[in-house]
């Protein structure tokens, strides 16, 4: 589970802003609060608002780009995609810095990096204890020095000779097989799940497969959010006969591994495909919808007919179902959760999954937002709900409202949040009609 994340110098933010999960002292809701013993409560949801350009979106890039840094790594000789705080000189010369505080296998551990886009300049892995910290290892100006209980392990120093520069020693070490930071690294790979509102969930696949539960699980939510959709359905397609650059197939052939599925959306007709291999044949799926006509016969729709509202749905449906399992241990950030979806769908998603967390729950759903009226304290607790504010240097900060020190529980968060009185919303800078805004900056043109 995520605890909390901190990002300095890179985007909109500039100085250092710190994201937590941590649950305070309220106790609206308290009875669906994960509780890790001997430690914390840690929220399952936290909801970001805020207006255009406030830094959002900016918060979902910092924790996608140090996933991927940790994840991914860079090629040799490559620069690091980093990008500071553009609005200030001394910020452009700095170097940009991520911090995660998070549990794997029921430990505590937080870590950190800084980097420029030449080379990381410090990193750091320290085990948090129930009443004290532990230092792992931290490296810095070109050197590593190691805690008390890794100290004797000469192999750590061996594959600390061979991370280059703009790497991560942490990267390095599990790429060479080292076991010992490998359930760290396998949280950001696996549990840490970015969302894009063009990104689609992965294990699609399932929703072809009439005997698994996904399958039916998506089906019977489409005819209840009223999209009009009976079920979804594929048709097996030739994979050499697929509508795509002989390029992209051969890629494809090149990079799909045995058992993987991969979701393909072919310009400019908009079809989708959904692509797996087994055994080492590729087999191909284009995806389709059901609907039911005045006579109940079930016609077939392609799946770009569909409103952007209703594959939206499709693309969100999987998540939600996946996290609301108490054996599931994930953390989905979502940008623009509510995107192409009306407030009454994206409140039903969200009072779903809300409704199956407990104590023993270990999954977090973590999602921005424009829309203000999901900003209601019958959905989320105080401590749950932030807005990302912009201030005139184009920094961007956040805000829990809990921090609000007259932020009663009854009352209307929403009706401040518009007027105001909380930041995050635009600071529209005229009043009234376009056209008389027009013809005023004729007349001074005149």
């Amino acid at each position: 589970m995520l605890i909390s994340f901190s990002v300095e110098n890179y985007l909109s933010f500039k100085d250092q802003v710190s994201f937590s999960m941590v649950a305070s002292r309220e106790k609206q809701h308290g009875d669906r609060v994960p509780k890790i013993q001997g430690y914390m409560r840690l929220l399952p949801v936290a909801a970001i608002y805020g207006g255009n350009a406030s830094g959002k979106t900016n918060f979902f890039q910092a924790l996608n780009f140090a996933r991927h840094v940790v994840v991914q790594g860079s090629q040799p000789d490559a620069r690091i995609p980093i990008e500071p705080f553009r609005l200030d000189r001394e910020s452009l010369k700095a170097p940009s810095t991520f911090i995660f505080e998070f549990f794997v296998d029921d430990k505590c551990y937080e870590f950190g990096f800084s980097v420029t886009s030449q080379m990381v300049v410090e990193e750091w892995l320290v085990e948090v204890l129930k009443t004290t910290e532990k230092e792992l290892y931290r490296r810095k100006n070109g050197e590593i020095s190691f805690g008390k209980s890794l100290r004797k392990d000469e192999s750590l120093r061996f594959l600390f000779q061979g991370t280059r520069d703009n790497q991560l020693f942490l990267t390095n070490a599990v790429s060479q097989k080292n076991e010992r930071f490998k359930p760290l690294y396998l949280w950001f790979r696996d549990v840490l799940v970015p969302i894009a509102p063009d990104s689609r969930f992965e294990p699609f696949d399932q929703f072809l497969e009439q005997d698994s539960p996904l399958y039916d699980f998506i089906n019977d939510a489409l005819e209840r959010m009223d999209t009009g959709v009976n079920k979804l359905g594929g048709e097996d397609v030739a994979f050499d006969n697929l509508p795509a650059p002989p390029e992209l197939l051969a890629k494809i052939k090149e990079d799909l591994g045995d058992n993987k599925t991969l979701r393909l959306r072919l310009a400019p007709a908009g079809d989708r495909f959904v692509l797996s291999r087994k055994g080492g044949e590729i087999s191909a799926k284009k995806l389709v919808s059901y609907h039911v006509d005045s006579q109940q016969n079930e016609i077939k729709f392609d799946l770009k007919d569909e409103s952007d509202g209703t594959l939206r749905m499709i693309d969100l449906l999987p998540a939600f179902m996946t996290i609301a399992q108490p054996e599931v241990r994930k953390v989905y950030i979502i940008d623009e959760l509510d995107r192409s979806l009306h407030t009454l769908l994206t409140r039903q998603l969200l009072e779903s999954y809300l409704a199956g967390c407990g104590e023993d729950s270990r999954s977090q759903l973590l999602f921005t937002t424009h829309d203000a009226l999901l900003m209601d304290q019958e959905i989320f607790r105080r401590d749950e709900m932030w807005v990302a504010e912009r201030d005139q240097q184009g920094c961007s900060e956040l805000i829990a409202f809990s921090d609000y020190k007259d932020m009663r529980n009854d009352k209307d968060i929403r009706k401040s949040y518009l007027q105001g009185r909380l930041g995050g919303v635009p600071r529209i800078l005229f009043k009234g009609p376009f056209r008389q805004q027009a013809e005023q900056q004729k007349k001074v043109g005149e």
